[in-house]
């Protein structure tokens, strides 16, 4: 699945998106998140929860072979932050939502790149789960999201949207939905905005693939047995646009590389262009 720097999408095309929030990205290269990448072997990577900015990488540490990348760490040092990988080519399109909220997304919340044709809207969504002021900031972020991702809704080309939305949509999206029901991420009225959200127009890849079945899960907390017993939660996706989703051809979570490297597995999509 190798790709010249100068791959574009055509008939016949093949590539292979990940998401993956490493939960810092500088202890998921000490646990081996270099071996996973290169066992996953994708075209573009897109990674949340980096919590470092490029000069705070390992002095050793060099990008995967081939690639190059985009940095959007946040303004608050070991805080949020997303990176784009891409060994297709990568243009930045830009930063951010239309949001009041954090118009310069100081946060480093949104990356929107284009690669090999493909555009891919990286984001590590706000958790509300610190308290009422957080969910109420996390809720007006997300009806902003709505309206702002409209514009890429629609387009010929395909575009994904992807990353840690901190929602299990539904009860096959958690291990243990009537014990979480007050939980932010499991929030009744987060719940229903994940299903307009889908309702306007955009896919879920993983759903589709697995069907309706409970899991596979992409996050597991580290308390109790959650993760050796794989009580999860699937919070991380990749929803598509109609332009995508004509070309998606599987979904895979890679458990093990969860477990190794991070608290969240990636999700592995590939399309056949």
């Amino acid at each position: 699945m190798k790709r010249s720097k100068n791959f574009q999408i055509d008939t016949g095309d093949l590539m292979r998106v990940v998401t993956w929030n490493v939960n810092g990205i500088r202890a998921a290269i000490r646990k081996g998140m270099d071996d996973w990448m290169a066992k996953i072997d994708a075209d573009v990577w897109l990674l949340q929860e980096v919590r470092a900015l490029p000069e705070q990488l390992p002095k050793d540490w060099e990008l995967p072979s081939g690639h190059e990348v985009v940095w959007h760490p946040a303004e608050k040092k070991g805080y949020s932050g997303v990176a784009s990988f891409s060994r297709v080519g990568m243009e930045e399109i830009t930063r951010g939502i239309d949001t009041e909220l954090d118009p310069d997304d100081l946060e480093g919340r949104v990356l929107t790149t284009k690669s090999g044709g493909l555009t891919c809207i990286n984001i590590y969504l706000p958790n509300g789960g610190s308290g009422p002021a957080r969910q109420a900031y996390k809720d007006q972020w997300l009806e902003d999201l709505l309206i702002w991702a409209k514009q890429y809704l629609n387009s010929s080309e395909p575009v994904v949207l992807v990353g840690d939305l901190n929602i299990a949509h539904t009860e096959n999206d958690i291990w243990n939905p009537s014990g979480n029901r007050m939980t932010s991420g499991f929030l009744d009225h987060e719940r229903e905005w994940f299903s307009r959200f889908l309702d306007s127009g955009w896919h879920d890849l993983h759903r589709i693939h697995f069907g309706d079945r409970k899991g596979p899960y992409t996050w597991w907390s580290n308390r109790g047995q959650a993760r050796a017993l794989d009580r999860g939660w699937r919070i991380d996706y990749v929803l598509a646009n109609d332009a995508a989703f004509s070309a998606f051809e599987s979904a895979e979570v890679n458990r093990q590389a969860g477990l190794d490297c991070s608290d969240h597995a990636p999700l592995i999509i590939d399309f056949n262009f």
